[in-house]
Parts: structure tokens; sequence; C-alpha cells
């Protein structure tokens, strides 16, 4: 069977907080792994307001049948009301055969 595999980012408002969600992310083997990126600086408007704030972005890589639970499980775990949670196709043929293959080897087997 040939897997279809995401990117999923997020951001997060601090590091600890990020990584602490994606070791649990991880536990429950929605996704294979996690990269936390820390220092960047989001500009956005909130609430009628244009607001700036330090944060921490997460980049996850998953099969595509687990994104949807995946996203639903990063909303329980985020601290914000509108956490930004967005899943992004991975071109099988620009990637690497040996890591898509880890990403399904370390996820949950397929329902």
């Amino acid at each position: 069977m040939t897997m279809s595999h995401s990117w999923t980012y997020t951001t997060w408002p601090d590091p600890d907080s990020a990584e602490a969600a994606a070791k649990r992310l991880i536990e429950e083997k929605l996704c294979a792994c996690a990269n936390v990126f820390r220092g960047m600086i989001s500009v956005y408007r909130w609430q009628g307001e244009v607001e700036t704030a330090q944060e921490a972005v997460m980049v996850l890589k998953t099969r595509t049948d687990l994104a949807p639970a995946l996203c639903a499980r990063i909303t329980e775990l985020h601290p914000y009301d509108e956490p930004c949670v967005l899943s992004l196709p991975v071109d099988k043929a620009g990637s690497a055969a040996g890591f898509l293959d880890w990403i399904d080897r370390e996820t949950r087997p397929s329902s």
C-alpha cells in the first residue's frame, strides 16, 4: 500500500510548550518527528488589533491519513483560542523514500 505524507506547521507561545506537545504527539504515534524552531516573531491581526508576539514554530512529519487526528490533538493540547495548524502535502517524487518509509513505521498503523 502506498502512503501519502503531510507536513504540519503550527506555532506555539514558547519553545517549552511546543516541545512538551511534540513529545506527547510522538508518544501517541500521531507523527514521527517534530522540529521546534525558537525565536520567531509573529505579526498578525487578532480581535481587530495588530499584534506582535514571540513564538516558536513546530513542524511535524506524518501520514496524510493521520493529519486530521493530529490537528485535533494539537488543538486539544494548545493554549491558544485559535491555534495555527496547517497541513501541507509532501511531494513523494521530491522526497527521500527511506525517510517516508520511516514515517510510516513510526506512526500509528493504518485503520
